[in-house]
């Protein structure tokens, strides 16, 4: 939390916290989060501080704070709500790191508050882009029956690098024992079954432009087809 001078409008993340500078009149525990207090200084509420803070800083009522030391524990408090805020964050739902950072800072977070809060939740273990490429991967197969490619690209968009996300769909394919064709199996023959009215030329160049846009292989496309347009005109069985 930032201390505001009067009349003082809203800051841009390029701005430095405002020193927090007076004497400290009271630590209260705070009633919103756990583990951290309001520190309220000339009566005034200034900062949410942490018991790092509060030791780091030498924290006390009657404890007089100057320029240059108000300087650092205000930054140090943006930091600690930059924090919490990606804690929340997470908690909400599982993000990448990269994905993380971009929206803290998005929500007006500096860009060092932001790679310091990724830093240390990835330290902690909270943040780890393998396991939540793994997470994604898995809830699109089994859940959507999505291609690899789909899967890729939807981990690519979450942020998560190129040789993390080959490695989690990999392991998923693998460790889930795919059948690819299967997948497109069964999205044909659901597909198939609105396209009853069409002729079988336009039905097949629909269907196979339909499964091409979910990320399913040509050649898998081409077996799965024959099988499905064989079983009749409709598509049924």
């Amino acid at each position: 939390m930032w201390q505001r001078r009067a009349g003082q409008g809203s800051r841009s993340a390029d701005e430095a916290p405002v020193p927090v500078v007076g004497v400290v009149t009271a630590i209260v525990a705070s009633g919103r989060r756990e583990g951290r207090f309001d520190l309220v200084v000339d009566g005034k509420s200034a900062a949410v501080v942490s018991l790092e803070l509060i030791e780091q800083y030498g924290l006390r009522v009657g404890a007089v704070l100057d320029e240059v030391r108000g300087a650092g524990l205000a930054d140090s408090a943006a930091a600690l709500g930059v924090y919490d805020r990606a804690v929340g964050m997470l908690a909400a739902q599982g993000r990448s790191a990269k994905d993380l950072r971009r929206r803290l800072v998005m929500k007006g977070a500096r860009p060092e508050h932001a790679d310091a809060a990724v830093e240390r939740l990835t330290t902690a273990g909270f943040l780890d882009d393998a396991a939540f490429a793994r997470q994604v991967a898995r809830s699109r197969v089994a859940g959507r029956g999505d291609s690899r490619r789909r899967v890729a690209q939807a981990l690519a968009q979450k942020g998560v690098a190129r040789e993390v996300v080959d490695e989690a769909v990999r392991d998923v394919f693998a460790d889930e024992a795919v059948d690819e064709d299967a997948l497109v199996e069964e999205a044909a023959r659901k597909r198939v079954r609105t396209l009853g009215a069409l002729d079988a030329v336009t039905r097949r160049r629909r269907l196979y432009a339909y499964l091409a846009r979910r990320g399913h292989d040509g050649s898998a496309i081409q077996r799965v087809l024959q099988r499905v347009l064989a079983d009749g005109e409709d598509g049924r069985e």
